[in-house]
């Protein structure tokens, strides 16, 4: 697998791999580079970053206007980014802070906006299986346990807000802790939470087979093009500007890399292990049968999923953010990080104890000001946007790419009425504020996990004083 990298000083012990874009490219191989852009180019509709945002968008506008010329431009390879390492969650949730957009926008838009994110979820495997798009996909739903007192509180709070926000047992169940072991065996569990509305899937196949889809759709992707700046009716390039009516930003994490957009969003960073695959005893005594994906209610959350070829991916925050929003492009993850998350994944299923890990890695997620994500068009200027979905992007995308296509066709509908449709978004403090901030939060949440595992029966007060840092 190019890219690879071993920690600094040797041979690392933890990983057998470390770095490169993804266990997820290793399980596939990477795919060969596609042309750059070949000069300068004018076309209706220029989408810069060939992710998960500008492939539904490019997929979806193409299919509503075959007429549309558009053009998708990306620095390394269709899927690079997020859309390729993440955790394979295909999740209905939608992070942010629901009771603040209900005071803004109404509770009603909340509850269409959740309604939607459930229906995105069957959307992105109905169009997967009309193209034939194999990437390991089920639909087995989204466990979340809570290890400690101070997780079911949050747990049930959560589950509350649920109920008031419309969601009913249908849509998400408690589980006490005897439900969850029958479902799976975590070490200190005493309850729990599953949806329906999650599917597992395997990332690089999906971002892949979108890519292939919308290049038959007729659709040029350019890679190896470095978009340095974005402006109306235009985006300048390495390789010459393409001109265009409609100019559409979806970088995500990678935004920063954009003159004028240091501050936009921060590139936040996230870490995963693989294991090799598990032998029957071990899945056994994990009691890990159906392939719903996994996590729990710490603040410093960890994801995870059982993957079709019988292997854990555990993923967490790892160092959440590099000064300058820089991000670390060839995936390689601090030792102290894999430690961190091999110790996770042993103290959760001490049966693993034995099992070697695979690989590691790491990428960028982007996160807004806000917490919230967010799409947008200017009609006067062209220049639009989606992303900042803090991590919980895989089936927000597609969600993303309709929306977009609706506000470019010029169509109001129940898409382009949800409440994350909208403009103004704030901006991040200038360094070193940004920097000092980010790690005093993730520091707080550390320190509050320990204490609340270590017996405290409440949520620690220094997660309530992150959480307000942060702007949670």
């Amino acid at each position: 697998m190019r890219g690879l990298a071993l920690r600094d000083g040797g041979t690392d012990t933890l990983a057998r791999r470390n770095g490169g874009p993804s266990f997820w490219y290793a399980d596939t191989h990477l795919p060969g580079r596609r042309p750059p852009l070949p000069g300068d180019r004018t076309v209706d509709v220029c989408i810069v970053g060939a992710g998960l945002t500008g492939l539904w968008t490019a997929y979806y506008l193409k299919q509503a206007r075959p007429e549309l010329s558009i053009a998708l431009l990306e620095r390394e390879f269709a899927g690079f980014g997020a859309s390729g390492r993440n955790g394979g969650w295909l999740s209905s949730e939608f992070v942010a802070p629901r009771a603040r957009v209900a005071e803004r926008v109404g509770h009603e838009r909340v509850v269409a906006l959740q309604r939607a994110m459930q229906e995105t979820v069957d959307e992105v495997i109905a169009v997967l299986e009309h193209e034939g798009v194999d990437a390991d996909v089920a639909k087995a739903g989204l466990l979340h346990v809570a290890r400690n007192p101070a997780q079911l509180h949050r747990l049930r709070a959560h589950l509350e807000e649920d109920r008031a926000f419309g969601l009913g047992e249908d849509d998400v169940a408690e589980l006490g802790a005897a439900e969850l072991a029958d479902r799976v065996r975590v070490t200190g569990a005493i309850g729990g939470t599953w949806s329906p509305h999650c599917a597992r899937v395997q990332p690089a196949k999906l971002v892949q087979g979108v890519a292939a889809a919308v290049e038959r759709l007729g659709v040029p992707i350019y890679e190896g093009t470095t978009v340095s700046e974005v402006q109306p009716g235009r985006a300048i390039t390495d390789h010459g500007t393409v001109s265009a009516r409609y100019v559409l930003r979806c970088l995500e994490g990678f935004t920063p890399g954009l003159k004028g957009h240091r501050r936009t969003w921060l590139p936040m960073n996230s870490a995963i292990v693989a294991t090799a695959p598990l032998p029957e005893a071990v899945w056994d005594q994990i009691g890990w049968d159906s392939p719903a994906t996994l996590g729990d209610n710490a603040h410093a959350y960890m994801y995870a999923q059982r993957t079709a070829d019988g292997r854990i991916a555990l993923g967490g925050r790892g160092v959440p953010y590099r000064f300058g929003s820089r991000t670390d492009e060839n995936g390689r993850t601090q030792r102290q990080t894999v430690e961190g998350l091999v110790a996770l994944l042993h103290d959760m299923f001490p049966a693993t104890a034995d099992v070697p890990i695979d690989h590691a890695w790491c990428g960028v997620l982007g996160v807004p000001r806000d917490w919230s994500p967010s799409v947008h068009l200017d009609r006067e200027t062209g220049l639009g946007w989606a992303g900042g979905y803090v991590g919980s992007g895989l089936a927000t995308t597609n969600l993303a790419g309709r929306t977009l296509r609706d506000l470019i066709v010029g169509d109001d509908t129940e898409l382009t009425a949800l409440p994350w449709v909208r403009d103004g978004v704030r901006r991040w403090e200038p360094e070193p504020l940004r920097y000092l901030g980010v790690h005093a939060i993730y520091r707080l949440y550390r320190t509050a996990d320990r204490r609340e595992m270590g017996g405290l029966d409440r949520t620690s007060r220094l997660g309530l004083l992150a959480d307000r840092i942060a702007g949670r």
